[in-house]
């Protein structure tokens, strides 16, 4: 007992010395030199308390290779992972977490490690004007997080930005609905493109936010369709497009594009006689 008591004094005494030595000016280029691992280890923690995440990552990097196949990898790997979430370099971060997740599956930062792959995908997801694979791959992340912790106190976080990943990609298929309508007739029928991809959007994403503007793009291009069409054609896709209306109006009766809803009715009413 007394030996361990001894042994954790003369640790505090070489942590409490290190602190001290960090604070001289230039110690950082002195350590980057030094030869004992455990004195890199030491000052890469508190680097990283102090928020100097890059020095804290450096020096990390440095024993890394020392103490591969130790009790203390698992916590290099763990500390760089976070060091990398510090200075925003989340696709480095993903990967030192994958990382740890395929050597230490169930390691004491486990949890951690899962909740932080998804996570850090979900801080590196793109505009969703452009690719979106990052984006479905946090959604994946955060999929396997939930089912292996579920009663994880990051659970409520993980699903919170899944819902805000799955509007990412419904508000992605919004921009190329919207673009296929503007595009008309444009060579070929682009309001039945508009009106496949709303459609599907709606199927893929049913809680995603932009429903109504999705439905709203169904009406008006089952409209256009209908003005549009060769005359054998116009009857029949004029009633589709009126069951479309009342199915719009039903559901959000309070639409900001109820008046032009209604406009609609109105001459699609004059094609079917009713």
């Amino acid at each position: 007992m007394r030996a361990n008591f001894g042994m954790m004094h003369q640790k505090g005494l070489f942590i409490l010395l290190l602190t001290v030595v960090l604070t001289g000016c230039g110690d950082y280029q002195r350590l980057l030199k030094s030869r004992n691992p455990e004195e890199k280890y030491q000052a890469a923690l508190l680097y990283f308390n102090q928020q100097q995440y890059v020095k804290s990552q450096t020096l990390l990097d440095d024993v890394s290779a020392y103490y591969k196949g130790t009790e203390r990898s698992e916590d290099v790997l763990a500390y760089l992972a976070r060091s990398y979430m510090g200075m925003k370099d989340y696709a480095s971060a993903v990967e030192y977490y994958q990382a740890y997740v395929r050597n230490y599956p169930k390691g004491k930062y486990a949890t951690e490690a899962y909740f932080q792959i998804g996570h850090g995908l979900y801080l590196d997801s793109p505009d969703p004007r452009l690719d979106q694979d990052i984006t479905q791959r946090s959604i994946d992340a955060y999929t396997r997080f939930v089912e292996m912790f579920p009663e994880s106190p990051y659970a409520e976080q993980a699903y919170t930005e899944m819902g805000e990943m799955y509007d990412k990609l419904a508000q992605k298929e919004l921009y190329n609905a919207r673009l296929y309508y503007n595009l008309g007739s444009y060579l070929g029928n682009n309001y039945l493109s508009c009106e496949v991809v709303a459609k599907n959007a709606l199927k893929n994403y049913p809680s995603n936010k932009y429903q109504e503007e999705f439905s709203w793009l169904i009406l008006q291009s089952k409209y256009q369709q209908t003005v549009n069409s060769f005359e054998e054609r116009k009857l029949e896709r004029a009633r589709d497009a009126q069951d479309e209306y009342y199915n719009f109006v039903t559901e959000y009766p309070n639409s900001k594009h109820r008046k032009d809803a209604d406009r609609m009715l109105v001459q699609i009413r004059k094609i079917t006689k009713e």
